[in-house]
């Protein structure tokens, strides 16, 4: 009698147990579920901030940027790949924006001076930028070797400057004298007068930075 007792008690238990049970089960489901979940989400979230953050530090750090930059060729020896595969100044002188600057090295002899660099910063004047010197001028500077040489070691630092870099910097240039740069994200001055239109541009020993205005050294 006892043992049927015992029997029936479990069996009414369990039947009453069984609803709760099965809530808990559901509950607990979706409760591990939504934990699930959850962490899914915050480690999708982490990654998709991790991917931001790479591509953000990318865009920041790593590409060029500017309005000229739009001109350059999307392949070949003048393109950012090819450019980031030559020393300086072979670099430039893939990149048709540049002839005038190039001629002026070659005139001056900086070449190879260029060229064997390491680490170093130019900052590189379009032919836009020299059209703005009358000509009579520029043809004068260009036939002075050593005029031209201090003008174009003025735009050249010896180390590897980044766009953080440039936003409130002064710099010793090869020239000796100091030149400043100011500026954000990716609109930068040098000394309050040359835009960098295309800036960031990589070479196998330079960073290059283009601007509009041949910039002109205070002593």
């Amino acid at each position: 009698m006892n043992t049927r007792i015992r029997r029936v008690a479990m069996t009414v238990t369990a039947a009453a147990l069984l609803p709760l049970a099965l809530s808990a089960c559901s509950d607990d489901g979706s409760g591990t579920s939504g934990a699930d979940s959850s962490a899914k989400t915050a480690a999708s979230a982490t990654a998709s901030d991790d991917g931001m953050a790479g591509a953000g530090s990318t865009a920041a750090s790593d590409e060029p940027f500017g309005p000229a930059c739009s001109s350059v060729p999307a392949s070949g020896a003048g393109s950012f790949d090819g450019m980031a595969q030559d020393p300086v100044a072979t670099a430039a002188s893939n990149n048709p924006a540049l002839s005038t600057l190039v001629t002026a090295v070659k005139k001056a002899g900086l070449v190879d001076t260029l060229n064997n660099a390491q680490n170093i910063t130019v900052f590189a004047p379009t032919n836009d930028a020299f059209a703005k010197i009358p000509k009579a001028t520029l043809d004068k500077v260009l036939n002075d070797k050593a005029q031209l040489t201090k003008i174009l070691t003025y735009h050249v630092v010896g180390q590897q400057l980044t766009p953080k870099d440039l936003e409130n910097g002064s710099f010793t240039t090869l020239e000796k004298s100091e030149l400043t740069t100011s500026g954000s994200g990716e609109s930068y001055t040098v000394n309050d007068s040359a835009k960098v239109v295309c800036g960031n541009v990589k070479t196998a020993n330079a960073h290059v930075y283009i601007i509009d205005t041949v910039l002109m050294p205070t002593g």
